[in-house]
């Protein structure tokens, strides 16, 4: 545990990890917890406002009944299972299982599409699938490895139901002695070339994650802390930002099942739930801002607001001095290796449009693309060294990406920072082409593949178009098929063409129809010329 009284200096050279040889995430995050005082884990603000409470003791038992359950379907250590699910209890149960099993997690975003969710459950070689009616749906057939889907509600197609099942099964079960570099969780990230690629993280990754956490919300846990975050935890910023570590520490997380963000509504719930710690992604912050008048209307001042996914100005970080009451820190990490760098406002003064100082525990350098350290002052890439528990073991099936991914023991993240003289980073910009928009990570090459399964489309490449809300947009240059006619109709349809089978952040919000695309003498696609080309 990172102490209060000590300088940023005396907090990262006095950091050390204490890694067990054995550790089982499911364990770590429940089991220890629940000792029949009735501890509470887990609140659930339903979508008609009805409420549930789950202690420590309730999910110990009905994670025991998940992990039974799944056992008895043939699901054992190693095995993939996805979880196809929004922010509500059976999610965290079905995670707390897996973990207690030996098996491997794969969090599954519920707007994903058919498309989206054929390539990760058909990559991942998915043996289990968990979701509900209304996902059920999107899920392709045919997928040779997935022998088993357990559905929580709605139409179940024949499926076996997850209550009647956990009733059905003990409630004692013993969780696998895992080790800490054993698999638990795959997590799908975007790149700029090939289709996503699954980030293979060990049980330790929890671990990796908790000096960032306790940084990021003034030295986390406090009494009385109570976590919530709009980011669904089928990401890594929902489920290892806050999920995970709030139940490791022994804090409430409070779920709520949101279709799609309301800021009116973000400040409501914090009020009325009495929310003491959030993860607000930038757009929701921004979008947070134009509702009038909050402080005074809702009352509410929580202990500690985290963001990060992009920088915020001294504008924005000024509003929410006023409307929170304290400073947000800014934290920054990818899915391959999170919460590297990060703020700590009563540890260090922030720096508007910094990330924030390397995370005690984490050494993070800018360095140049064969992983030589560069000066203070001058830019390369953000790198961080191996060994490091918050660092994946490697892409899914895919050695040559991991290879690629690192130079020496430095694992390359692929965005571009100048470091300062005060080890402040200042982020300038990504080295590929990988979009950030509304806090998704969102690789090109998935989108141009969509796009070219549309009758009209002949060619198409999509960049990011900055924006002064989400950071950035996607947008598509589409050349059409010689016989078709273009307009504003046509880019609407491919903009839902496009959200129906991957997701909707994924969907161009700008479409350009062009009579040619920039190409490499190779034939490849100059997405940098397509970036500076001018509006219109």
């Amino acid at each position: 545990m990172i102490q209060r009284g000590a300088s940023y200096d005396d907090v990262y050279a006095g950091f050390r990890w204490e890694l067990p040889e054995r550790l089982n995430i499911g364990a770590a995050v429940c089991d220890r917890h629940a000792d029949g005082s009735g501890r509470l884990a887990l609140v659930y603000e339903a979508p008609d406002g009805a409420v549930q409470r789950f202690s420590y003791d309730d999910l110990k038992g009905l994670s025991n009944r998940c992990a039974n359950a799944l056992a008895a379907m043939g699901v054992g250590p190693g095995d993939r299972v996805g979880v196809l699910l929004p922010q509500r209890p059976e999610t965290a149960i079905a995670h707390i299982a897996i973990y207690k099993l030996g098996a491997v997690a794969l969090p599954l975003f519920t707007q994903f599409g058919p498309d989206a969710l054929e390539h990760r459950l058909g990559d991942s070689g998915a043996r289990a699938l968990i979701t509900d009616g209304e996902n059920l749906a999107k899920v392709p057939d045919g997928l040779a490895d997935l022998a088993t889907i357990l559905v929580v509600d709605g139409d179940n197609r024949g499926n076996p139901l997850f209550w009647p099942s956990l009733e059905r099964a003990a409630d004692e079960f013993s969780p696998v002695n895992t080790g800490s570099d054993d698999p638990a969780l795959v997590i799908y990230t975007s790149g700029t070339t090939g289709k996503p690629k699954g980030a293979l993280h060990a049980h330790r990754v929890l671990l990796g994650h908790l000096p960032g956490v306790q940084l990021a919300h003034d030295f986390f846990p406090a009494s009385g802390d109570f976590y919530w975050t709009p980011a669904d935890w089928a990401w890594i910023g929902g489920l290892l930002d806050v999920l995970l570590p709030s139940l490791y520490f022994g804090i409430p997380v409070l779920a709520h099942r949101a279709r799609k963000f309301d800021p009116e509504e973000a400040f409501a719930l914090m009020a009325r739930r009495g929310v003491r710690n959030a993860f607000l992604p930038p757009t929701a912050l921004k979008m947070m801002r134009q509702v009038p008048a909050a402080r005074e209307r809702f009352g509410h001042r929580p202990r500690s607001v985290a963001s990060g996914g992009e920088a915020l100005g001294e504008d924005i970080l000024g509003w929410c001095r006023k409307a929170f009451g304290v400073e947000v820190n800014e934290f920054y990490g990818q899915t391959e290796a999170n919460l590297l760098v990060g703020n700590c406002a009563s540890l260090f003064p922030v720096r508007p449009g910094s990330m924030g100082r390397a995370t005690a525990g984490h050494r993070v350098e800018i360095v140049t693309p064969d992983g030589q350290p560069v000066p203070a002052g001058k830019s390369g890439i953000i790198a961080v060294r191996r060994p490091d528990p918050v660092m994946f073991l490697g892409y899914w099936n895919n050695p040559a990406a991991t290879c690629a991914k690192f130079a020496g023991d430095w694992c390359l993240t692929g965005d571009v920072a100048v470091e300062d003289g005060d080890g402040y980073i200042w982020y300038k910009g990504r080295e590929d082409d990988v979009i950030s928009s509304g806090g998704y990570r969102i690789g090109p090459t998935d989108i141009e593949d969509c796009l070219m399964k549309h009758p009209a489309v002949l060619m198409a490449a999509v960049v990011g178009s900055p924006d002064p809300i989400r950071g950035e947009i996607v947008k598509a240059f589409v050349v059409a098929k010689p016989e078709v006619a273009t307009g504003p109709g046509l880019s609407e349809e491919i903009r839902n063409f496009v959200g129906a089978r991957l997701a909707h952040y994924q969907a161009p919000r700008e479409v350009v129809f062009v009579p040619a695309l920039p190409l490499t003498a190779t034939g490849k696609i100059m997405r940098r010329e397509l970036r500076n080309r001018p509006p219109g």
